[in-house]
């Protein structure tokens, strides 16, 4: 094709096509290639080779040892297990922090509005890896936040219960504490977009028939804000199940998650098979949530 009849196309009825065409050309480059990749690697052979798997020859074309590894060893069910719950406990608090201040965003002044919103979004003008070290300092035996929660600990218990410092670092709690510290706004700023559009005559025309304020919380606000809630708890639980750099610095050796497995896998067990089967298991993990989401959404928008 000469560059005058694709210049002529384009012109004719192209550029449209075109234009729709490149974020799915977008996809498939980026997204969908790089993933036939990591299934094809998943059901390779390990060999000692670079790179360090094989297909065909002397070793099988489909090999599912790596799955059924998954499935019956334990360390990977207990990562699976861990992933799962830390990032379920994290969304939660992230929920339950999120939602009042989301909601009290909606109630103040738009001026105060503006400068409460450019907090919320404040931390990700900092490096993330500074963030997390900044924790780390804060949640050491020896630091003004260990001190200050080992002293209220003492002052509470009993004598026979004090302790001289709290242990913190390393542990799944330091995990889920800096995982609700970094997610907080994906949780914030969703269920700020679903709580503006609300219709505050709504809860008035409520509290008018009597209603107390948390029954019409309960009754009015809550039910129109749950596709924010979705929303927000996908923004969060998925980015924490497969989450690498938090548990590598903070948690505990002894109960990897899933991310810090596959990059184990990777990098010193050099097990690549393994570690693509991995992150293929996860996906397809992640993807029940996705569609759950999006059913509930196709469902609610046909409703309206």
């Amino acid at each position: 094709m000469t560059r005058a009849t694709l210049q002529r196309w384009l012109d004719d009825k192209g550029w449209p096509a075109f234009l729709i065409g490149l974020p799915y050309l977008w996809l498939v480059v980026f997204f969908l290639l790089p993933f036939l990749v990591v299934v094809v690697m998943s059901v390779a052979t390990k060999t000692t080779t670079a790179p360090p798997f094989s297909l065909g020859g002397e070793h099988p074309w489909i090999s599912l040892d790596t799955y059924a590894r998954i499935l019956t060893d334990g360390l990977y069910l207990r990562a699976f297990l861990t992933s799962l719950v830390n990032a379920a406990i994290a969304t939660f608090f992230c929920l339950l922090i999120g939602y009042p201040v989301a909601l009290g965003l909606t109630r103040v002044s738009h001026s105060w509005r503006n400068i409460l919103l450019m907090l919320v979004i404040l931390p990700f003008w900092t490096s993330f890896l500074l963030r997390v070290y900044a924790w780390m300092g804060l949640m050491g035996k020896t630091s003004w936040f260990n001190v200050m929660l080992t002293d209220a600990w003492n002052f509470l218990v009993p004598i026979d219960w004090a302790v001289r410092s709290i242990p913190m670092m390393h542990s799944n709690f330091a995990v889920i504490l800096v995982m609700v510290y970094t997610y907080l706004p994906f949780m914030i700023l969703p269920l700020y977009a679903s709580l503006e559009r609300l219709d505050p005559t709504l809860d008035e025309a409520a509290m008018d028939l009597g209603s107390r304020p948390a029954r019409v919380f309960l009754d009015v606000t809550l039910p129109q804000s749950i596709p924010g809630i979705i929303a927000g708890g996908m923004l969060v639980f998925i980015p924490a199940a497969g989450e690498l750099v938090i548990p590598t610095l903070v948690g505990d050796a002894g109960s990897p998650m899933i991310g810090r497995l596959i990059s184990d896998e990777f990098s010193q067990a050099k097990d690549w098979p393994m570690a693509a089967a991995i992150a293929v298991a996860l996906l397809v993990l992640m993807v029940g949530p996705t569609m759950i989401y999006s059913r509930y959404q196709a469902k609610a928008e046909g409703s309206t």
